[in-house]
């Protein structure tokens, strides 16, 4: 047994704590922790630019794998710190170490207030910083993870302001990983959008790729992006107020859809959790078209008042607030939900003035907003109805008959243990039915063609016989009225084959969970199942390859000729192989289903789903590579 006493206590110095747990800063060691990188070092730029510094940022990706990253703003401080050391030399290698700290220095700020700058640097290899202030360009050097190689020196004079950081990631810490331009570009781009008159330029020197992003209108053009290709019913309304040093920007637009789309930031930060600024909006829009329609005795009967579903069903919307560093507050050890108790009265108050007048002085848009929201009550009392007969055991014998014969129930009724593999036809069906664990693991084939939700209403969906059918089973409802916590299943696994026919079900069926049943995804509840793609045969030694990395290495590690079989179908394996490789708790690989970036994602889907064929070509063609057997990779 290892030696537990004093000597056991190490103190991590520095950096060496960053290079020890890179995944306590930076989230993770995967693409997305690599491209955090980069995310801190242009958040550095933004605050320059948003407190009134600069307007340009530029972003290159060099063919060594190196990234540079510049701005026009002050320029990093370049004189001698208290501590001794040069400020460029504190700033890039001491963790909390920043301007942000001291009052006055920034309105609002985002970032990881100090801790960015010398996180990247711990993070690579090299990092040279090119500073331009005072009428000099200053040096500074860094090599293996935040060691100085080149003290902060005197290269040069200018008239310009400015700082240029270049850094090449520690590739052995971020394995088999690689900048993806695109992913860098949708940045970008919506950093653009929430900056007026910002520009910002991404290159590729690689593939010799380069794009400038520069937009008048901001949040404007940001929800005209985002509601590219779908049917608005009103030009986009933007509007903004400032209390109590809050400055509140909100632009919005309803389309012919039926989900909500609400993306909010705070100081250009992303609150992907929301927080007190969404429920705010939520509580102004809903009391302004309630004020609305009584006031113009829109509604018969006694039940006069939307839900606040109904009446932003169909919308997008940004939402950005500005906040001073001593009212900012964040719930939890992310950034990712705003807690500013001002904040909710402040958006409530500025979204309800605003929207109130809009509806006032534009009646016919107000009249159509209204009818829509009028159907969404009228379509979600009637689920509530459906739903409550369903409970007290009318309307059973209707579910019983849509499952009869498709669903091979799990014996648990634990809605907390229990399991939904939904499966590409019969035959998968069939060795699914057989291999599963009975006890919570339930299997419902998929025998006909499932419907593109992106292009269909909800009573089209209806009507589709394979959705009905996943609709029953999980029983917890459709649309704006799906309660996840209703769900049957703890989770939702979608199993199919490893084929281009396996991926097209698996697509349509995830366009229809994120358009009607998007609180699943939200909970965490949705899976995809990953079955392995090579069965490898050493005599009576097998192995399951899951990519063809791993079949590589797996060839290497292990002597003789191996028999090597593509497993073409989940119909072709026994029950038994089936249950290890892919349905046994203790064995198998689950992807879960996230949205990290709603505006991205509702982008995607209207691109790769929608009736415009453009885009989905100029998507697929820069970002997935064919082989000859017809498999697939995705890019970024």
């Amino acid at each position: 047994m290892a030696k537990y006493d004093e000597t056991s206590i190490k103190i991590l110095e520095g950096l060496e704590a960053v290079r020890k747990r890179p995944g306590m800063y930076i989230g993770s060691t995967d693409k997305r922790g690599l491209h955090h990188l980069i995310w801190e070092i242009v958040d550095n730029s933004i605050d320059e630019i948003i407190n009134g510094y600069g307007d340009y940022i530029k972003i290159v990706l060099h063919k060594d794998g190196s990234v540079t990253i510049a701005d026009n703003g002050r320029g990093v401080p370049i004189g001698m710190h208290e501590s001794g050391k040069s400020t460029p030399e504190v700033i890039y290698t001491i963790l909390h170490a920043g301007g942000k700290f001291e009052e006055g220095n920034y309105k609002v700020s985002g970032g990881l207030h100090g801790v960015g700058a010398s996180v990247v640097n711990a993070l690579s290899e090299r990092m040279d910083v090119l500073i331009y202030r005072d009428g000099k360009i200053s040096n500074i050097r860094f090599k293996d993870g935040g060691v100085v190689e080149e003290e902060l020196k005197t290269v040069g004079t200018t008239n310009k302001t400015g700082t240029v950081v270049t850094f090449l990631p520690d590739y052995s810490i971020f394995k088999n990983c690689n900048f993806s331009y695109t992913t860098i570009c949708e940045r970008m781009q919506e950093s653009a959008f929430l900056i007026p008159n910002v520009t910002i330029e991404v290159i590729d020197e690689d593939s010799k790729r380069e794009v400038k992003y520069h937009y008048e209108a901001g949040l404007t053009n940001f929800v005209e992006y985002m509601n590219e290709g779908k049917n608005t019913l009103h030009k986009v309304l933007n509007f903004s107020g400032t209390k109590n040093n809050i400055e509140v920007n909100i632009a919005m637009q309803y389309t012919d859809t039926y989900n909500e789309n609400i993306i909010s930031f705070v100081n250009n930060v992303k609150t992907s959790d929301g927080g007190t600024h969404e429920v705010g909006f939520k509580t102004g829009i809903t009391k302004a078209f309630n004020d609305y329609v009584k006031m113009n005795n829109l509604f018969k009967g006694k039940d006069n008042t939307f839900d606040g579903s109904d009446v932003r069903e169909g919308l997008s919307v940004v939402i950005n607030l500005r906040i001073p560093e001593g009212l900012l507050q964040f719930e939890g050890q992310t950034k990712g939900k705003l807690g500013t108790p001002e904040a909710r009265s402040i958006t409530e108050s500025v979204t309800y003035e605003n929207i109130k007048f809009f509806l006032e002085e534009n009646k016919d848009i107000a009249l159509n907003i209204v009818d829509k929201a009028s159907r969404s009550k009228v379509a979600r009392e009637a689920a509530r109805k459906a739903r409550e007969d369903a409970r007290n055991g009318k309307g059973k014998n209707k579910v019983e008959k849509i499952l009869s014969g498709k669903l091979a129930q799990a014996t648990s009724k634990n809605p907390k243990i229990n399991e939904l593999f939904l499966v590409e036809g019969d035959s998968a069906g069939g060795s699914a039915k057989s291999g599963r664990d009975r006890k919570f693991q339930a299997i419902l084939p998929l025998r006909g063609k499932v419907i593109n939700a992106e292009k269909s209403s909800e009573a089209e969906i209806l009507k589709n016989e394979e959705i009905n059918t996943i609709i029953h089973t999980i029983g917890a409802g459709l649309g704006s009225d799906f309660v996840a916590e209703d769900s049957n299943y703890d989770k939702v696994i979608i199993m199919t084959d490893a084929d281009v026919d396996g991926s097209h079900i698996q697509i349509l069926l995830l366009t229809f969970f994120y358009r009607f049943m998007r609180p699943l995804i939200e909970a965490g509840k949705l899976y995809i199942a990953k079955p392995p793609l090579y069965k490898i045969d050493y005599g009576k030694k097998h192995f399951y390859a899951y990519s063809d990395d791993e079949r590589f290495k797996i060839v290497s590690e292990n002597q003789g000729k191996p028999d090597i079989s593509r497993n073409k179908g989940l119909g072709e394996m026994n029950p038994d192989e089936l249950w290890d490789t892919t349905m046994n708790p203790d064995t198998r690989t689950l992807v879960r289903v996230n949205i990290y970036d709603a505006s991205l994602a509702e982008k995607r889907v209207n691109v790769l789903m929608g009736d415009k064929v453009e885009p989905r070509k100029e998507w697929i063609e820069e970002n997935i590579i064919f082989t000859m057997e017809d498999d697939y990779r995705v890019e970024g």
